[in-house]
């Protein structure tokens, strides 16, 4: 995928729901899994395309290593993925979709 064909929904994949990512919340931190090869400036823009009125502070991002996992006696891995911790201006409005959860 060249990089002008990229949308935001193809950046931003789905969103992490764990409980350490509750507990950022209340900091204005959402968590986000997004594409392996996706930059910082490209998940900024994309949050703020996806999700109206959201002005985008900050982001921090991460390679989650992939598990060890057997099935029987097979062994593998589990894909590796990226994880991006997106934090919003004080003056930003929330994202909706999370505002339910904390």
């Amino acid at each position: 995928m060249a990089l002008s064909d990229r949308t935001a929904h193809d950046i931003i994949i789905k969103p992490v729901i764990t409980e350490r990512a509750m507990d950022n919340l209340q900091q204005r931190k959402y968590t986000f899994r997004v594409m392996k090869n996706a930059n910082k400036i490209e998940i900024a823009k994309a949050v703020e395309a996806l999700f109206g009125g959201v002005r985008v502070d900050k982001v921090n991002t991460m390679t989650v290593r992939g598990r060890k996992r057997r099935q029987g006696r097979n062994e593998g891995y589990t894909p590796s993925w990226k994880k991006a911790i997106v934090t919003l201006k004080k003056d930003s409005k929330t994202i909706e979709f999370f505002d339910g959860m904390v």
